[in-house]
C-alpha cells in the first residue's frame, strides 16, 4: 500500500552535526501516528522536516512523489500545522479560522459554511468575534485546531499542541481532537513527550532517542514488543512518570 508520507534515510544536520536520523518511517493515509521520545529527542525537528521547514538529505516522499518535485506551496497546501504556541493573528476568532480558506480563494457562502462547522465543532462559535488575542490558552488550541481543520488538510501535523495547559483543559481537548480524527478519518503526526497522550490518540507510534527514530510500529506493538532496551527502559520511565503524575 502507498503510503502518504514516508521518509526514507531521512537526515538533519546542523552545524555540522547529524540532529536527525529517520532511516524509514511510512504513515498510511487514515493512520495517527504518535512521535514519542524525550526532550531533544528530535521530534520536533521531524516536525520541521515534514512540514519543509527545515532543510533535509534523503527521501521525503508525499503519496508516492517527491516533496521536492511538488513545490513548497503546493506540498504546503496538502498539510495544516498545529504549534505548541497558537500564533494566532491580531484579529477576531472568526478571521483567524477563515484566512486560510480566503487566501486559497474560495467563494464567500462556502467560507462562511466551512467556518460555522467548524467553530461549532470546537465549541467555539460563541467567540467568533472575539479578539484572538483576548481569549484563554485552551481556547487558543481550540480556535487552532479549528483553523487546521477548516482546510481538510491531507495530512495534520501537530506538534505538542496541549503541554503548555492544565490536566483538566488537556484531557478534554485531546478527547475531543480523537473525535474529530475518527470523524474525519484526518492523518495525522503527534508530537508528544506524554507516552499517556500518545497511547490515547494514536494507532501507530515512533519512538525517538537521541536524534534517531528507532522503532515504528502499532502501539500494541512498541509497547509490547520494544525492539531495544533502551526503548523498554524510556517507555517503562515515561510510563511510571506519567501514571503518578496524572
Amino acid at each position: 500500500m502507498k503510503a502518504l508520507l514516508e521518509a526514507e534515510r531521512l537526515v538533519v544536520r546542523r552545524d555540522g552535526h547529524t540532529v536527525l536520523e529517520v532511516p524509514h518511517l511510512a504513515v498510511q493515509r487514515g493512520e495517527v501516528l504518535a512521535a514519542v521520545g524525550p526532550n531533544g529527542a528530535g521530534k520536533t525537528t521531524f516536525f520541521m522536516a515534514a512540514a519543509r521547514l527545515l532543510p533535509y538529505q534523503g527521501k521525503l516522499l508525499f503519496d508516492g512523489d517527491r516533496v521536492e518535485t511538488l513545490g513548497a506551496i503546493a506540498y504546503r497546501r496538502r498539510l495544516a500545522l498545529v504549534m505548541q504556541e497558537p500564533l494566532l493573528f491580531d484579529t477576531s476568532v472568526y478571521r483567524n479560522v477563515d484566512m486560510g480558506l480566503r487566501f486559497r480563494g474560495l467563494p464567500r457562502e462556502a467560507v462562511k459554511v466551512r467556518v460555522a462547522r467548524w467553530l461549532s465543532r470546537l465549541e467555539i462559535e460563541h467567540l467568533a468575534a472575539r479578539s484572538a488575542r483576548k481569549i484563554s490558552g485552551g481556547e487558543a488550541q481550540r480556535v487552532s485546531l479549528a483553523r487546521a481543520f477548516v482546510l481538510e488538510p491531507e495530512l495534520l501535523l501537530l506538534d505538542e499542541p496541549f503541554s503548555g495547559l492544565d490536566n483538566a483543559t488537556r484531557r478534554r481537548l485531546l478527547g475531543d481532537l480523537r473525535a474529530i480524527l475518527l470523524e474525519t478519518r484526518t492523518t495525522a503526526i503527534f508530537i508528544t513527550h506524554n507516552l499517556n497522550e500518545a497511547i490515547r490518540i494514536a494507532s501507530h507510534l515512533a519512538v525517538f532517542l537521541e536524534g534517531r527514530v528507532c522503532q515504528v510500529g502499532t502501539v500494541t506493538e512498541v509497547l509490547d514488543r520494544p525492539a531495544t532496551p533502551q526503548i523498554a527502559a524510556f517507555l517503562g520511565t515515561v510510563g511510571a512518570a506519567q501514571m503518578t503524575s496524572g
